[in-house]
């Protein structure tokens, strides 16, 4: 049950958004972040990759699993001021910078053989599932959503 305030706020989003017409970012609750559930992201949290003396940027990657079986997940919409990033596991506060769609720039590529790791906070590109909202009056001066289905925009960066 929410207000008719909170109803009519979802109702001026979701018109804005032109319905599922237009994404939006979401932070999910439940996976918002590169490591553990409720701690804060740490320079070693995920594989960015191995410098090889040329390459200079890394795309931020969220993996689930390990090994073979990890499942990637490209992260596009890192949270502004969450990223940490290390090489061979120490935290570098400099020499690097997000040049945006959660690629990391390096202001020197990285020598042969050094892991890149990151740590950062992301929201979800999302859309509306549907065209239309399920809403319900449920009380006088109150109404319910029961479901607002989003549908992830997958990104290639």
């Amino acid at each position: 049950m929410r207000s008719e305030a909170d109803i009519a706020t979802l109702i001026g989003f979701f018109r804005a958004r032109r319905g599922a017409a237009r994404g939006f970012r979401f932070s999910d609750p439940y996976d918002d972040r590169s490591g553990a559930p409720g701690q804060a992201p740490g320079p070693i949290d995920q594989r960015l990759g191995v410098g090889d003396g040329v390459q200079a940027s890394f795309q931020l990657t969220r993996y689930y699993g390990a090994g073979e079986d990890a499942q990637a997940r490209i992260i596009t919409r890192p949270v502004a001021g969450t990223i940490r990033v290390a090489a061979d596991g120490v935290e570098l506060t400099s020499g690097w910078s997000h040049a945006g769609m959660g690629i990391i720039a390096f202001d020197e590529a990285p020598a042969a053989g050094v892991l890149l790791t990151a740590g950062f906070r992301f929201d979800v590109p999302v859309r509306f599932a549907e065209d239309r909202l399920d809403i319900n009056r449920a009380t006088f001066a109150a109404g319910e959503a029961p479901s607002v289905p989003l549908v992830e925009i997958r990104e290639w960066a």
